[in-house]
This record gives C-alpha cells, structure tokens and sequence, in this order.
C-alpha cells in the first residue's frame, strides 16, 4: 500500500504522528521526504508550459501581459 501525505513542515506535528501509529498500527513503514517543485509540477501540463514560457518571454522584451 502506498499512502501520500502532502504537507508544509510546520504542520508536522506530534498529533500527524499519532495519526500516523493508529493508521499503520504495529506495521513497518517507510518515510522519503521530498521537497515539492511547485516549478516543475506547473510545467507539466503542456497548456502551463506554453502559457508560463509565455509570461517569462513576455517579462524579459519589458510586457506586463
């Protein structure tokens, strides 16, 4: 089973580890950490990709739009 938690540090607390031993129990569990590419994540979508490329084309020759 693979189970994603998507969190901001902070929100890492002592009541997320809890919740974490009731769901699991007394089964063994791996954690990989990961920072999240917002960068990456928008560019995927081929209509994002164009549109952002746009805007930073559009930021570099001085346009606002």
């Amino acid at each position: 089973m693979v189970t994603v938690y998507r969190l901001n540090i902070n929100e890492l607390n002592e009541q997320f580890i809890e919740a974490l031993q009731a769901l699991f129990k007394d089964r063994e569990v791996e954690i990989t950490v990961t920072e999240v590419d917002e960068t990456a994540y928008l560019l995927r979508s081929e209509p994002n990709r164009r549109r952002l490329l746009q805007a930073i084309k559009n930021i570099d020759n001085g346009k606002d739009t």
